[in-house]
């Protein structure tokens, strides 16, 4: 036999009826035990009851006394969920202006920072090009002449302060992003030229280390519309950071292909010590070093792949990277082709 559901009733709303029913002195205890024992039996019949029917059935109570103690617990409880909601919403209002304070607070230090660093890399500007200005006249001996052994003590002065200048463009161009100020000159250029020209610009460093450093650039790229100096500089940081993290005997590939009518996609890979899945989106924060050890192995600020990012963002694009830890890495990024090379 195919047991019958009880209809909707307002007693299924409140729960523990029968000992609300005890505390109201409305029936005993020996009446909701009898009460209990009848709608077991019934259900064993096939008949399903409620409780408050049992109790009615065995004339235990009344059904306008049932009725009126439902009413009252369903009002209760209607007035414990409006209290319960209004001690909530005060929470949350409460937690969200804790936590409104402690954004303004985070974005006034942001701000801080990004304008500190703004006027300390401003400020050693000057100073810096004093420094370049003054090592290339003594290399060139204009200021006389000088030893084989002094020559060399400049040539490596003028390639750390060459390092050091970069790194004061860079944390310059940082303070521009933080406060959204990265701007991008749009314009037709050549991506082949800017690849090839930044594949030439490391391939000494790269045979040094003995990595191969090669160029894949398709023959039917078409023009892109870019900021030529801003995508140069983020390629020639892929290409570094490919090289840095590559050991002796790999290799890195700069592509450059068309896909489909509208776009030209842009790779950097590796065969290097790879990323952790799970870390991959900490490489793009600014400052970040995955080995943060005081003996990592890895020279670098944390600044290059964030400000390539936000380079590529800027260019309304995105870039990707997959990576295999032990394996290697490649950064991708589409850029738009111009209307008339499509």
């Amino acid at each position: 036999m195919t047991q019958t559901l009880p209809k909707l009733s307002p007693e299924m709303l409140v729960p523990r009826m029968g000992e609300y029913l005890i505390q109201k002195g409305l029936i005993t205890k020996e009446n909701l035990q009898a009460a209990l024992d009848y709608q077991l039996k019934e259900t064993d019949k096939g008949n399903s009851i409620l409780l408050g029917q049992a109790l009615i059935d065995l004339h235990f109570i009344t059904r306008s006394d049932l009725d009126q103690a439902i009413t009252e617990q369903i009002l209760q409880l209607r007035a414990a969920l409006q209290a319960a909601n209004r001690s909530l919403e005060r929470r949350v209002e409460e937690r969200t202006a804790e936590l409104q304070k402690a954004l303004e607070r985070v974005s006034e230090l942001s701000q801080l920072k990004a304008n500190f660093i703004a006027n300390i890399s401003h400020e050693l500007r000057t100073p810096l090009t004093h420094i370049k200005g003054y090592i290339e006249l003594l290399i060139t001996e204009s200021l006389g002449p000088i030893t084989a052994e002094q020559r060399h003590a400049l040539q490596v002065s003028q390639q750390s302060s060459a390092k050091l200048e970069g790194l004061i463009e860079d944390l310059i161009m940082v303070s521009l992003a933080s406060r959204g100020e990265l701007s991008v000159k749009l314009e037709n250029m050549d991506i082949r030229r800017i690849a090839n020209l930044a594949v030439k610009s490391f391939l000494e460093r790269a045979q040094t280390r003995g990595i191969t450093l090669r160029a894949d650039i398709g023959k039917d790229v078409p023009l892109v519309q870019g900021d030529l100096q801003k995508i140069g500089w983020a390629l020639s940081q892929l290409i570094d950071n490919g090289i840095k993290f590559t050991s002796t005997g790999g290799s890195v590939t700069v592509e450059v292909r068309r896909e489909g009518e509208n776009l030209v996609i842009v790779s950097v890979s590796d065969t290097g010590i790879g990323i952790a899945s799970n870390r991959l989106e900490e490489i793009f924060e600014p400052f970040h070093q995955l080995d943060g050890t005081s003996t990592r192995r890895y020279a670098g600020t944390g600044l290059g792949l964030s400000l390539v990012r936000q380079i590529i963002e800027a260019h309304g694009s995105m870039i990707d990277v997959q990576s295999v830890e032990g394996r290697g890495t490649r950064f991708k990024f589409p850029l738009l082709a111009v209307a008339g090379e499509r």
